[in-house]
């Protein structure tokens, strides 16, 4: 159904009303390829599982690295992690559980929540990890907090270096849409070289997926890449507030 459309099941038939469809071209957002929709998703006739492998070998084309086994965080970094894998030639292993009660915990409100939730959320398997070089496969870096949990995981289950892959580049804008990425000044990449970034979070090194590289993994379909560039599709909005989940429950009727 595209937006404005009006689908109408009736005794005669589904019909159609197109006459409020938009006219201007729409601008999907770029992350539900890398990380929001379900990796059995087909958007505008691009696979997701497919996009996410893609963008997996890309990485290992343009950030390889010297390492024993490649790893993916749970659960939208597992298809790029097989695609850095097919095209590295580096073996694919589950190296981390992740707990299925748990959500996502890039969008918990405060600092201490989200890492109380990356504690309970993953778990490492040392087997896999212990005396290795990792290259751990993630799709996002916001803050840098979930992954310095994560890779000081991997390191406590004995993993001797870890290279982090990201399969989306970095974040650098807020977003006032649907992702709800932080605003610019909480951005870990705001400002700093990769190297410093992977200083933070305790890897050995980091690789972004270029940015020039999001047509090949979402299909050349005009997607939004604005928490990227900075282009946005639309005027950014006055009040452009971000902390609005930080209310305390006390304190919404003061």
């Amino acid at each position: 159904v595209e937006p404005g459309e009006i689908v109408i099941f009736g005794p005669n038939g589904v019909k159609s009303d197109r006459r409020r469809c938009q006219t201007k071209p729409l601008t999907i957002c770029s992350f539900e390829h890398i990380y929001f929709a379900r990796p059995d998703s087909v958007i505008d006739g691009v696979s997701v599982h497919s996009a996410r492998v893609e963008s997996g070998r890309i990485l290992a084309r343009t950030h390889p690295v010297e390492a024993d086994v490649v790893v993916g965080v749970p659960d939208s970094g597992l298809d790029a992690a097989l695609g850095y894998s097919e095209e590295s030639g580096i073996a694919y292993r589950m190296g981390l559980i992740k707990n299925k009660y748990i959500g996502r915990t890039f969008i918990a409100p405060s600092q201490d929540e989200r890492l109380d939730k990356v504690r309970i959320k993953l778990s490492a398997i040392a087997e896999t990890v212990r005396a290795k070089r990792v290259v751990l496969v993630d799709d996002s870096i916001v803050r840098g907090t979930t992954s310095a949990r994560i890779v000081a995981l991997l390191r406590e289950a004995g993993a001797a270096e870890v290279h982090l892959r990201i399969s989306a580049p970095a974040f650098l804008h807020a977003c006032y849409y649907g992702t709800d990425v932080d605003s610019e000044e909480n951005l870990v990449a705001r400002g700093r070289t990769s190297e410093e970034i992977a200083q933070i979070i305790g890897a050995d090194s980091l690789g972004y997926l270029p940015i020039e590289s999001l047509d090949a993994i979402t299909g050349g379909k005009g997607c939004c890449r604005a928490c990227f560039d900075g282009n946005y599709p639309t005027s950014i909005p006055a009040n452009t507030r971000k902390n609005r989940f930080e209310t305390k429950l006390g304190e919404k009727n003061r």
